[in-house]
């Protein structure tokens, strides 16, 4: 048996440890409830004065209805120990972390399914055998329990905080953490109902992870073409396609040909490409790509253009 776990984490690591880009994160994810916001809010949010003129008024109004003194404050009473019953009821089940992981996990596949890119960049690993992962369903336990034998195979953890929202309507608030091996920490956080928080959040976490890097390589024919962004940032703009150009060379690159925008841009910002949308791309001897303008061809120059700002990143 320890020889089959000691070939089953050689076979992990040898499997992904060929694409060191993707980020692979244990299946598990942890998450710690934090304050009761509104609670908090209710608390805090209004001052004792407040509340206590709140109250007056539930009393008087209740007494205009024909109630005794002592039978108007017993159902203000009763009515607000209802609510806190309710309240705390709703939120002292288990199972609130079970919600956001699978919601998120769905949310993240969903988006991979629609877009479809080549690779995968984020993804969550199970390298224990299916038996156990059956078994472990079986007995309604969460999935992946964290061995020191699989952990050759993985980028990074991810664990969450979430806690109530403060406005009260049954939305939380949730933080989540991704954590790699290397020691990089990554944030995301959003706010909704417990079903639909995680949307969000997942689109963080997939357009973070899934947008072009830079500096990175693409294939491109026989060769490669090295994105190395423009100084400073990923994509840049410069008054003039002169001083792009300018800029580029200080960094050892230059802009791209009409022919690479084009190539790039059917790549996408999800797969290793820019893509070109409505603006205008400085080009080299002061040309212009005009995706926007076809006929009789997107490459103009730039005193045909005139607009004040070009868009531009650098190759090489």
């Amino acid at each position: 048996m320890r020889r089959l776990w000691l070939l089953l984490l050689i076979w992990t690591s040898a499997a992904f440890a060929a694409d060191p880009s993707q980020v692979l994160l244990w299946p598990t994810i942890p998450f710690i409830r934090g304050q009761d916001l509104c609670q908090y809010q209710d608390a805090y949010g209004r001052s004792k004065t407040e509340n206590a003129h709140a109250m007056t008024q539930n009393m008087i109004s209740l007494l205009r209805e024909g109630a005794s003194a002592s039978a108007a404050f017993a159902m203000v009473a009763a009515m607000d120990e209802v609510t806190n019953k309710n309240r705390a009821a709703a939120s002292a089940g288990l199972g609130m972390d079970v919600i956001l992981e699978g919601s998120l996990k769905a949310s993240l596949d969903a988006i991979y399914r629609d877009v479809n890119p080549p690779q995968k960049r984020v993804a969550f690993f199970n390298p224990s055998p299916l038996i156990q992962v059956v078994h472990e369903l079986h007995d309604q336990k969460r999935q992946g329990y964290l061995d020191q034998r699989y952990l050759a195979g993985l980028s990074g953890v991810v664990w969450g905080i979430y806690s109530f929202s403060p406005n009260c309507r049954g939305d939380v608030t949730v933080t989540l953490h991704i954590e790699t091996k290397a020691g990089t920490t990554y944030n995301f956080q959003g706010q909704g109902t417990p079903e639909a928080v995680m949307q969000g959040i997942a689109g963080q976490v997939f357009e973070f992870f899934q947008k072009t890097q830079f500096p990175s390589k693409v294939k491109y024919g026989s060769g490669f073409i090295e994105l190395l962004g423009a100084p400073g940032t990923p994509i840049s703009h410069a008054t003039s396609p002169e001083n792009a150009e300018k800029s580029c060379k200080q960094v050892q690159g230059r802009l791209p040909t009409a022919e690479e925008y084009v190539f790039l841009s059917s790549l996408g910002d999800w797969s290793g490409g820019v893509t070109l949308r409505h603006e205008f791309w400085a080009m080299a001897d002061g040309m212009v790509m005009a995706p926007d303008l076809p006929n009789p061809s997107p490459v103009r120059k730039s005193e045909e253009i005139r607009v004040n700002e070009y868009h531009f990143y650098c190759v090489r």
